[in-house]
C-alpha cells in the first residue's frame, strides 16, 4: 500500500532534496524538497548555473571544472558548500551524490542528490545520545510498540528480568507481572497511548524470575511520537524502589510505634484496678498492634497476698505448670477468634482450649509462655495447625524487676509477622502496663490498710448517750478516694453529759487516715479531762502542730534553731515541713450536751457552723466565731453557749455535703437548711433524707454526718439539792440520796450509794470550801455528782496502816464502776457512777480487794 509518508521514514529526519543538470550544464529540473533546502523556488533555479548559483566566488573555478567531469560520464561525490540564500547569507554544507545520465537523445546530463551535512551530524549526535541514554542508563529502560509489546529493552531492564536485551522483544507485560498487576499497566499503557499524557511514579509490584521476595517498581511512561510527530509507541522507565519502599515502611512503623506508645502513655494508667488497667493495654494494641491478645495475672497478685515480691511467679512453680494466673482481659479484632492456647502453640482439643476470661489456670511447665514468666524475655509462640494464627509473642509483664503477669500478641493469617521492632514494642507496651499494675497494686495495699484504719477509728454503728438519738453517715468520696480526713465521734462525759465531734483533715489517703486517726484519739484522751470545748481545741491546735513537724513533737517555728534536729538540708527540710503540715491541717467543731439543762457548748475551729432545726421553726445556723483551723495557732477559740428545745434536730456535717466545684458554699448551706426543715421523720431516714436531696457531688470530696434528737432527761430523773456547810449535811445528804433511790425503785443501790455519797460529802466538808451540792441523775446508769468551791482536785493515795483516813477514795473506787473530778466554773466536781441492778445479786468485794486498803 502506498502512503504519503510511511511512519518512522528516515525522510522524516533528514532532509535530502534533488534537482537534475541538462547537457549545457544548467538546472534542469528542480525539486520541492530542493527549494526548501536551498531556499529557491524552482522558477528561480531552473535554466541556472548550479555554480554561479550556490557556490563561492573563490570555489566556482573548481566547481565549474567538476560539472564538465560529470557530464563527461563521471560520478562524484563530496561535500560541497553553498550559500543559504533565506540564512542571510550564510554558508552551508551539502553533501552531494552525482549521478551522469542520458536524455531521450543522447545527450549527457546528471542527476544530483543533495543532503544536508547539518542534518546528518545532528542525527548521529542524537543516535549517540540515545544509545548512550537507553544502553548505558542504571534504570530499567523499554520501549512498548503500539501493539504494546517490547519493541526494544536496555540492558539494566535484561539483568532484572533474566536473558539478553533481544531476547525480550516481542515480550508482553503478563510475562514480567501477576495478572492483577499486568491488568494495571496494561489499562495505563492504553490511557498513555490514546491520551499522549505521561504518567508517573506508577508502582507495580511483583517479583523476579528466581526470586522469593515481593519487589516493587516505580514506572514512568510516556508516549514516543515520530520526525512528523506520529505516535510510535510507549517508553517506559522503571526504577526498582524496594528499599526504599522498605524504608518508608519501617519509617511508618516507627511513627506507628511511637505513635502507640503515646496512646499507652495517655491510656493505659489512669485506673488503679488491675483489671481495668489490662484492659485499657489491650485497647491500646488491638487492633493497632496486634488483631488479639490477652492478659493473664498472677492470682496470688489478685488475691492480695502479701507476699515478697516474685513469690506469685517462679517461686510457687511446679513440675506441673506455671504458677496460678487468672485471665483478666482478651480482646480481638477478628469476628470469631479464639485467644492464643494456653499451651502456647498447636491446635487446642477439647480439653486444652484457651482459659475462659476470669478462669483460673497454670501454662504447662515447658511451654513458651511459662519460659516467658521464668525468664522475663520475649518468648515467640508457633502459629495454630489450623493456620488462622499466624505467630504470638508471649510478653512477661515486669515492674520494679518482678513479674506480675502475662500478655499474648498475635497476629492473623494475612497480617504481617512481628519483626524485632514489633518484639521491642510490645515489651515496652508490657512493661508501661506492668508499672501501673503494680502501682494499682501498691495503691490497692495501702487503701486497703488505710480503710481499715479509718473505719477502726469511726464510731461502731449507731453510738449511744443519754438525752440524745443519735444518727450518723460517712459517705466516701469514690472508690478512688474511699479514704480521707472526715471523722466524727461520740464521746461519754461525766454527769451523763456527751461530747459530739466532727472533724476533717485536709487531703486524703493513708497519711490523711492516719492524721485523723492522731486527731481523734487525741479528742478522746482531751475529752476525758472533761476539759471546756476551746480548751480541748486549744491542746488539739497543740497536738497537730507537734504531728505537723519534722521532730513529730517540735515547733515548727524552733526547727531553725542551733539546738533543733539534724537534717540532711535546709531545702530538705523545708519542703518535708510544707509537705506534712499540710496534711495535719484540720478542721474541727467540738460540742458538749448536758441532758438535764438542755445545753449545748460549742467551740470551732476553722469548721462549717452546726445547724439546729426546733419544732415550729425554720433552720438556722448556729454562729459560731469559726477560729482558725487546727495546727495554724496562735489564735485562742471562743465558745458559745446554747439552750436546745425538747425533739430539736442537731447537724454537724463537713464540707463535702455542702460545699463543690459547681455550688458555691452559701448557696450548699441554704439547701441544707431547706432540707433540714422538712417534714419530721425518724432519725435513721432524716440521715438518708439529707444525702439522696442534697447535690453531694460524690467524688469531689468525702462526707461526715453527724444528727442527734434532743431528748433532756425528765425532771423526775434528777435528784437537786444545796447542802450547808457543816456536819450534820453528811447525815443529810445519806438521808436524801436513800429516798430519792427508793422512789426510783433502785433499792439494790441504797446502802453503796448511802456510803459513797457520804465518803464525798465528807471529803468536801474537809477539804472544800463554799456550800455543798448534791446531785443524782438517773439514766442508763445511776451517777453522783457532789459539787463544792474548792479548786482543790480529790487524789487518790494508798493510807499507812496507822492512819485512821486516807480510804475514801480507795473505797469509791472498788465500789463505784467509774470516779472522776472535773473542774467547773466555780469550783469543782467530784462523780462516781453506779450500773443499774439487773435483777442479779450485787458482787461482793473480795478479800483482797479489802486488804488492799490498808
Amino acid at each position: 500500500m502506498w502512503q504519503s509518508s510511511p511512519p518512522g521514514s528516515i525522510y522524516d529526519y533528514i532532509r535530502v532534496a534533488s534537482f537534475s543538470i541538462g547537457p549545457d550544464g544548467l538546472i534542469e529540473q528542480w525539486s520541492s524538497r530542493a527549494a526548501g533546502l536551498f531556499g529557491m523556488s524552482s522558477t528561480e533555479a531552473v535554466g541556472r548555473d548550479p555554480v554561479e548559483a550556490f557556490m563561492p566566488a573563490e570555489l566556482r573555478s573548481g566547481g565549474h571544472r567538476r560539472v564538465g567531469e560529470i557530464l563527461d560520464g563521471k560520478e562524484w561525490t563530496g561535500l560541497v558548500p553553498f550559500r543559504m540564500p533565506g540564512e542571510g547569507g550564510a554558508h552551508g554544507v551539502a553533501e552531494v551524490y552525482v549521478m551522469p545520465s542520458l536524455t531521450g537523445r543522447g545527450e549527457r546530463a546528471a542527476l544530483c542528490i543533495v543532503v544536508d551535512v547539518r542534518a546528518l551530524r545532528s542525527i548521529e549526535t542524537d543516535l549517540a545520545a540515545s544509545q548512550a541514554i537507553f544502553g548505558q542508563s542504571p534504570f530499567g529502560f523499554v520501549l512498548f510498540g503500539m501493539d504494546f509489546a517490547v519493541v526494544r529493552a536496555n540492558q539494566r531492564f535484561a539483568t532484572v528480568f533474566g536473558g539478553a536485551a533481544d531476547d525480550h522483544r516481542g515480550r508482553t507485560v503478563e510475562d514480567y507481572l501477576p495478572r492483577a498487576e499486568a491488568d494495571r499497566l496494561s489499562a495505563t499503557l492504553k490511557r498513555v497511548l490514546e491520551t499522549g499524557e505521561s504518567v508517573t511514579d506508577l508502582q507495580l509490584v511483583g517479583t523476579t524470575p528466581g526470586g522469593t521476595g515481593r519487589r516493587h517498581w516505580s514506572m514512568n511512561l510516556y508516549r514516543v511520537h515520530s520526525g512528523a510527530g506520529r505516535p510510535v509507541g510507549i517508553a517506559g522507565l522503571a526504577t526498582d524502589v524496594t528499599r526504599r519502599h522498605i524504608a518508608a515502611r519501617e519509617a511508618a512503623s516507627a511513627r506507628r510505634n511511637l505513635a502507640l506508645l503515646n496512646e499507652a502513655s495517655a491510656r493505659i494508667g489512669n485506673s488503679l484496678d488491675l483489671e481495668t488497667t489490662a484492659r485499657e493495654l489491650l485497647d491500646v494494641a488491638v487492633p493497632g498492634f496486634c488483631d488479639l491478645a490477652t492478659v493473664d495475672l498472677y492470682q496470688g497478685l489478685l488475691t492480695g497476698e502479701e507476699a515478697a515480691p516474685g513469690s506469685w511467679g517462679p517461686a510457687h512453680e511446679s513440675a506441673g505448670g506455671s504458677a496460678e494466673l487468672r485471665r483478666v482481659a482478651h480482646a480481638s479484632a477478628v469476628s470469631d477468634a479464639l485467644p492464643p492456647a494456653v499451651a502456647g502453640g498447636g491446635t487446642p482439643g477439647p480439653d486444652d482450649l484457651p482459659p475462659a476470661l476470669g478462669s483460673v489456670h497454670r501454662f504447662p511447665f515447658g511451654s513458651p509462655c511459662a519460659m516467658a514468666l521464668r525468664s522475663g524475655r520475649v518468648e515467640d509462640v508457633p502459629g495454630d495447625e489450623m493456620g488462622f494464627v499466624q505467630s504470638t509473642l508471649a510478653v512477661p509483664m515486669v515492674a520494679h524487676d518482678t513479674v506480675v503477669g502475662l500478655v499474648q500478641f498475635s497476629r492473623t493469617k494475612g497480617s504481617e509477622p512481628f519483626g524485632e521492632r514489633d518484639r521491642a514494642l510490645a515489651t515496652e507496651l508490657a512493661a508501661r502496663a506492668a508499672v501501673c499494675i503494680d502501682n494499682a497494686r501498691l495503691y490497692r495495699r495501702e487503701h486497703e490498710r488505710a480503710l481499715i484504719l479509718q473505719r477502726s477509728l469511726l464510731p461502731p454503728g449507731d453510738p449511744e448517750a443519754a438525752g440524745l438519738d443519735i444518727a450518723c453517715r460517712y459517705l466516701p468520696g469514690n472508690t478512688a478516694t474511699e479514704v480521707g480526713g472526715d471523722w466524727f465521734d461520740v464521746i461519754e462525759l461525766p454527769g451523763h453529759r456527751t461530747a459530739l465531734v466532727v472533724g476533717d483533715v485536709m487531703g486524703r489517703g493513708l497519711r490523711a487516715a492516719v492524721a485523723m486517726g492522731e486527731l481523734r484519739t487525741a479528742v478522746r484522751t482531751l475529752a476525758l479531762l472533761d476539759l471546756e470545748p476551746a480548751e480541748v481545741l486549744s491542746a488539739l491546735d497543740e497536738v497537730a502542730r507537734g504531728l505537723g513537724s519534722p521532730g513529730g513533737g517540735e515547733r515548727s517555728e524552733g526547727l531553725g534553731g542551733s539546738g533543733g534536729a539534724q537534717w540532711p538540708s535546709r531545702a530538705a527540710q523545708k519542703s518535708r515541713e510544707a509537705d506534712l503540715s499540710e496534711v495535719y491541717l484540720a478542721t474541727c467543731v467540738y460540742a458538749v450536751y448536758d441532758p438535764v439543762t438542755r445545753r449545748c457548748t460549742f467551740a470551732n475551729a476553722g469548721h462549717l457552723p452546726p445547724a439546729v432545726v426546733e419544732p415550729g421553726r425554720a433552720a438556722r445556723l448556729i454562729d459560731v466565731p469559726p477560729g482558725m483551723p487546727l495546727g495554724v495557732g496562735g489564735e485562742p477559740f471562743e465558745e458559745v453557749e446554747v439552750e436546745l428545745a425538747e425533739n430539736a434536730l442537731l447537724t454537724l456535717y463537713t464540707d463535702g455535703l455542702v460545699e463543690s466545684r459547681d455550688q458555691p458554699l452559701d448557696e450548699g448551706l441554704d439547701a441544707l437548711r431547706a432540707v433540714l426543715t422538712g417534714p419530721q421523720m425518724e432519725l435513721e431516714d432524716a440521715c438518708d433524707h439529707v444525702l439522696s436531696t442534697l447535690d453531694t457531688r460524690h467524688g469531689e470530696d468525702d462526707i461526715a454526718l453527724l444528727m442527734a434528737r434532743i431528748q433532756g432527761l425528765p425532771g423526775e430523773a434528777v435528784g437537786d439539792w444545796t447542802l450547808p456547810r457543816e456536819p450534820r449535811s453528811v447525815g443529810r445528804a445519806r438521808e436524801l440520796a436513800r429516798t430519792q433511790l427508793v422512789a426510783w425503785d433502785l433499792d439494790d443501790l441504797v446502802d453503796t450509794t448511802e456510803l459513797l455519797v457520804s465518803e464525798l460529802v465528807t471529803n468536801a466538808l474537809r477539804y472544800g470550801e463554799g456550800e455543798i451540792r448534791l446531785r443524782l441523775l438517773r439514766d442508763r446508769t445511776l451517777v453522783c455528782e457532789v459539787w463544792d468551791a474548792g479548786l482543790v482536785q480529790p487524789r487518790r493515795r494508798r493510807a499507812r496502816d496507822t492512819d485512821e483516813g486516807g480510804r475514801g477514795l480507795q473505797l469509791v473506787g472498788l465500789l463505784s464502776a467509774a470516779w472522776g473530778s472535773r473542774r467547773t466554773p466555780r469550783g469543782k466536781t467530784v462523780w462516781f457512777e453506779l450500773a443499774l441492778p439487773d435483777g442479779a445479786p450485787a458482787a461482793e468485794l473480795s478479800v483482797e480487794q479489802l486488804l488492799s486498803m490498808y
